[in-house]
């Protein structure tokens, strides 16, 4: 009953403070924690620290301008992330392209409709620079490797239309 009782207890306010944290910043943290509730003087926390006073002021500062921001108010709801905003974007371009798509079918049957002729198709890629590529022919070397092997084991030439085709 005990253990049911301890766990209903309200948790400290500074409970778990410093989690996380090196050795070196909890103990700047309570030294600059002295100085603004006067405790110390900005000199004996240098002292105590270990270091020059400038370096403490600067410490100081960086410690009064965190606490400036952990006190702006957080925006409520989900927050932007980039994969989000990709992930987004991404639908957006899907539902663009589902859109493209229904308006070229709805241009086509029109186009039907009305009884104009199609557009031109559009040239071949294998034109570039206005120079006409060769068409590559088609080469079988694993079939001609096949007859190859047959031949040297053999010694008899391969049999069927498959070996003619090839050459």
């Amino acid at each position: 009953m005990k253990e049911v009782v301890q766990s209903r207890r309200r948790r400290g306010p500074f409970q778990g403070l410093g989690q996380g944290a090196s050795a070196q910043a909890r103990q700047q943290a309570a030294a600059l924690l002295e100085v603004l509730a006067g405790l110390r003087t900005p000199t004996q926390a240098a002292e105590a620290l270990g270091v020059s006073l400038p370096r403490f002021y600067i410490l100081e500062n960086r410690a009064v301008q965190a606490i400036l921001l952990a006190c702006e108010p957080r925006t409520l709801g989900r927050q932007v992330t980039s994969e989000s905003a990709l992930a987004a974007l991404r639908r957006e371009c899907e539902q663009l392209r589902r859109d493209c798509a229904r308006q070229q079918a709805l241009v086509r049957v029109t186009q039907r409709t009305i009884g104009l002729a199609a557009p031109p198709p559009a040239p071949a890629k294998s034109e570039k620079n206005g120079k006409k590529r060769r068409s590559r022919r088609p080469k079988a070397r694993a079939l001609r490797a096949i007859d190859r092997l047959k031949t040297e084991t053999d010694g008899v030439p391969p049999a069927g239309p498959a070996a003619d085709e090839v050459k």
